[in-house]
């Protein structure tokens, strides 16, 4: 959603230096809606400018929505608003964005920090890509069990400005010291929702009110897992443990959107042939598409280059059956097209785990059944298409007596190839997700070619039967 008339009025506002209209501008609106007007033409001088007219919650709030290349040009050119703002930043979007910073800026910006916030960051920035460690936030609420209800929710008036979320507050055991006088997380005893402490009687405790079967998250899981958690119980918030079961942090639901929307970006682009690509289509290096987009074209040429061989295996057949040639796209296109179907199905069927590998059999027992039916139903389409549609030019090629035979040929060629290609689209998938990799690697363009090859193969030996 934009809104044409922000714009222009934020340029009035900031050229006549109007602070108070500023102020109401980042505080009565959304910091979403603040952040999509400040991003429309405004320079991160500007930005800053508006945003100084705020108090720092407001700030960070707005910060945060802000494109990353905006965030990281804004961080560069004022680093000491920088360290005031990192403070009441999320945890996990602080650490994020120090990351993408060159590495002289964080030093800069880590020297305006205090030491907590610099542990802490640290403590985030050692997890891996990809992993659930690198999606969370330290910054959860907890109490020990020992509390009546009446307390918990008195110690969590004090917490709640400086957490991300207090729906769900975490119940911890006493802390302990590792081998080496370092303290070690505090291990998870259970949850217990706000909800809960809010009915519950006063002098109830809070070991009493907790939910002690907890699904939890590894801090080294893929973070394809808290997708996959979050769509099963509905979460809003998930605890990330240890080995020890020691609480290290919380990942909340608008970081799973963030996952769900990358995976599925990932595994589109996968499936084109054209990835995976980092960051927005208009901010992605130059290079780094161009090879992504190279290494499939050329793989896809080299294995194209076999439905030449192919070809060239039936010399005399193209020779003695020159017309048939211009059935040969229609018949070929159905292959790429049923396999493109069937890999797109059993992909996501994948995905969302609502098929395995030992599944195998059943899928493919499925998609054969179908693929027959398709099949089926597009011969009786091909028959028309031969019988009424064939233009004269091709007709008067065909030997006396053989219309039926071109019919066939046609027919039972669609049939062939739409079976392999359905066959191809659902096996290739399960075939790489048993091998450990991800099934989205079998593109659309791979399979469309491998159709092709095996396409031409099936119409000329289709062509010998009749002809």
């Amino acid at each position: 959603m934009s809104h044409p008339l922000f714009g222009p009025e934020m340029k009035l506002i900031l050229a006549e230096h109007n602070t108070a209209a500023m102020r109401d501008f980042c505080e009565q609106l959304h910091p979403a809606t603040v952040a999509e007007v400040l991003d429309e033409g405004f320079t991160p001088e500007q930005i800053w400018e508006v945003l100084s007219q705020a108090d720092i919650r407001t700030q960070a709030s707005v910060f945060e929505y802000l494109p990353p290349a905006v965030q990281e040009e804004m961080a560069v050119k004022a680093r000491p608003q920088m360290g005031q703002l990192l403070t009441k930043m999320s945890h996990d979007d602080r650490a994020d964005l120090l990351q993408r910073l060159p590495p002289s800026v964080t030093e800069s910006i880590m020297r305006l920090v205090d030491e907590a916030d610099r542990q802490d960051i640290a403590k985030l920035v050692q997890y891996g890509e990809n992993t659930v460690g690198a999606l969370m936030t330290t910054d959860y609420a907890w109490l020990p069990g020992t509390l009546t209800a009446a307390e918990a929710i008195d110690q969590l008036r004090q917490q709640a400005p400086d957490r991300e979320t207090i729906y769900y507050i975490y119940i911890l055991d006493d802390a302990t010291k590792r081998a080496d006088g370092s303290l070690a997380p505090r291990r998870l005893l259970g949850v217990v929702t706000l909800r809960d402490l809010i009915l519950a009687p006063r002098h109830a405790l809070v070991r009493d009110l907790m939910e002690t079967e907890l699904a939890t998250l590894r801090y080294d899981d893929d973070q394809e897992a808290v997708a996959k958690l979050f769509a099963r119980y509905d979460f809003l918030a998930a605890p990330v443990v240890d080995a020890q079961f020691g609480l290290l942090g919380i990942v909340t639901h608008d970081d799973v959107l963030d996952v769900v929307r990358e995976e599925a970006t990932e595994d589109l682009q996968k499936q084109g042939g054209v990835g995976p690509i980092e960051g927005d289509y208009l901010d992605a290096r130059f290079g780094n598409v161009w090879y992504n987009r190279m290494k499939w074209l050329a793989v896809l040429f080299v294995l194209q280059m076999f439905t030449i061989n192919a070809m060239a295996s039936f010399e005399s057949e193209l020779e003695r059956v020159a017309f048939l040639l211009s059935f040969i796209p229609l018949c070929l296109s159905v292959g790429g097209n049923a396999g493109s179907q069937a890999a797109t199905l059993v992909i996501r069927a994948v995905a969302l785990d609502q098929i395995r590998t030992r599944d195998w059999l059943r899928v493919l027992r499925r998609e054969v059944l179908m693929a027959l039916a398709l099949a089926s139903t597009l011969g009786v389409f091909s028959i028309a298409r031969t019988y009424f549609l064939t233009p004269d030019s091709i007709l008067e090629k065909v030997p006396e007596g053989f219309f039926w035979h071109l019919n066939w040929v046609v027919t039972f060629a669609v049939m062939g190839i739409c079976l392999t290609g359905a066959v191809i689209g659902a096996a290739l998938p399960l075939l790489i997700k048993a091998a450990g990799r991800d099934p989205a690697l079998m593109s659309a363009p791979l399979i469309a070619t491998l159709s092709d090859v095996l396409g031409i193969v099936i119409f000329f030996n289709v062509v010998r039967a009749f002809f």
